[in-house]
């Protein structure tokens, strides 16, 4: 279990937050103000924590480099600003991660497992299984009833991605933004692309899927066939 630090001031967001947070197996603790939140992130020792910057004391950016001055705890920076300046400011200052506000629920807990396992904090993630599929995140390895499947390393994040989020629909920018580490956007043709080598290798094809089904002007799906 994770426990996480979220500095917030809307009350309706924060409390939101903390029970979507606690629903995916997070233990939660919150804070409304900067200075409150940079006391808890010092005193409490979180595992992560969420950041605002539209905080009422002191603006978050402030508060990240405050916290960074004295403690190493991995910081994703959660905001409505979403000027590229503002991003590469606040990555500069320290933050391990930025998200933009609306967010899903879903997107946050991917980004903070993201972010604990690329700091070496989080426990080893169980096998992903979605009907014949199963995904060894650790080994990066993909089995397809019962034979392994030989993936590129950028089809191989492709598809955990999607096997992460199976049964939603994930949109092509978020696949951009989050595989291929374009958050500003890209060329949708680069996952069109990646698509159709992945449907070739679990042996279906877009007129017949029977894993990956695109949904129309919206994105692409992982679910498992139906029987």
């Amino acid at each position: 279990m994770s426990h996480l630090l979220v500095v917030e001031d809307d009350p309706q967001l924060r409390s939101a937050l903390v029970r979507a947070l606690r629903d995916r197996g997070h233990a939660v603790a919150t804070a409304a103000t900067g200075m409150s939140g940079l006391d808890a992130a010092v005193t409490d020792r979180p595992d992560l924590v969420v950041l605002d910057l539209g905080l009422p004391d002191v603006d978050g950016a402030q508060v990240l480099r405050m916290l960074r001055a004295v403690s190493d705890v991995p910081i994703i920076v959660a905001t409505a600003r979403d000027e590229e300046g503002d991003m590469v400011a606040v990555l500069d200052d320290g933050a391990d991660d930025y998200i933009v506000k609306p967010f899903g629920a879903a997107q946050l807990d991917a980004r903070i497992k993201a972010v604990l396992r690329r700091l070496g904090t989080a426990e080893p993630e169980a096998p992903l299984r979605v009907g014949g599929l199963v995904l060894d995140s650790a080994a990066r390895e993909v089995v397809l009833d019962g034979a392994p499947l030989d993936l590129t390393p950028r089809e191989f994040d492709l598809l955990l991605y999607l096997a992460r989020r199976a049964g939603q629909v994930v949109s092509r920018r978020e696949l951009l933004a989050e595989v291929w580490q374009q958050p500003l956007g890209g060329a949708d043709k680069t996952v069109d692309v990646h698509l159709s080598w992945l449907r070739r290798k679990l042996g279906e094809t877009a007129q017949k899927p029977r894993y990956l089904h695109t949904v129309r002007t919206v994105g692409v799906k992982l679910a498992a066939p139906e029987e």
